[in-house]
């Protein structure tokens, strides 16, 4: 982390909640008294498209965007999004992968390959690889729609400020707005801790 700044690349398809994880980041961040800058980057999101966002804090943050190889911590919703950012990520940083395989229709358009082996690609660079399947552990929770909060709690002991404080602004927002689905988050959460080493 240069100049005590994280960076934080936030990846996936469209409909994976993607958005959302990167605003609770940025939302944490900045109730720990971060300066904070977030870019956000839908290609056509809503039909299974790309989805990028760039979270940045420390002391002081002039930019949102993370250049290659300067991101500590690529969060890759969808394997292949995860392999494709990569090169953003420093050689010391650390890469949490969903092991999900979603083909975006830019390769059924036959624009793009989709990689055989995503996930072993990612391992070969030598970089810090934490693969997992995030939709098997919010379907055994019983709702498919945990994988964001189990991202969140995957990654969760890489950044500057405890594991508890991003669970804690995680369920206080399901608190007050969705109540019904704050305690089965908090789970998700430390599902995705766990999953996370």
């Amino acid at each position: 982390m240069a100049d005590g700044i994280t960076n934080i690349l936030v990846v996936g398809i469209g409909g994976q909640g993607v958005m959302t994880a990167a605003e609770m980041l940025a939302r944490t961040a900045m109730e720990q008294g971060y300066d904070v800058k977030k870019t956000e980057v839908a290609g056509m999101a809503q039909r299974g498209g790309v989805v990028s966002s760039h979270v940045r804090f420390g002391p002081k943050v002039y930019s949102p965007q993370i250049d290659p190889g300067e991101a500590d911590l690529l969060i890759g919703f969808e394997a292949a999004e995860g392999l494709r950012w990569l090169p953003h990520l420093r050689p010391a940083g650390i890469a949490m992968v969903n092991t999900l395989r979603l083909v975006p229709p830019v390769v059924s358009a036959g624009l793009y390959d989709y990689p055989t082996d995503p996930i072993a690609e990612l391992a070969s660079t030598g970089i810090t690889v934490h693969a997992f399947d995030a939709g098997a552990i919010a379907n055994e929770l019983g709702n498919s729609k945990l994988v964001n909060t189990i991202m969140l709690g995957a990654i969760s002991d890489y950044l500057p400020f405890p594991s508890e404080i991003l669970k804690a602004c995680i369920v206080e927002g399901f608190r007050a707005y969705k109540p019904k689905l704050a305690d089965i988050n908090a789970q998700a959460f430390d599902a995705g801790r766990a999953a996370g080493h």
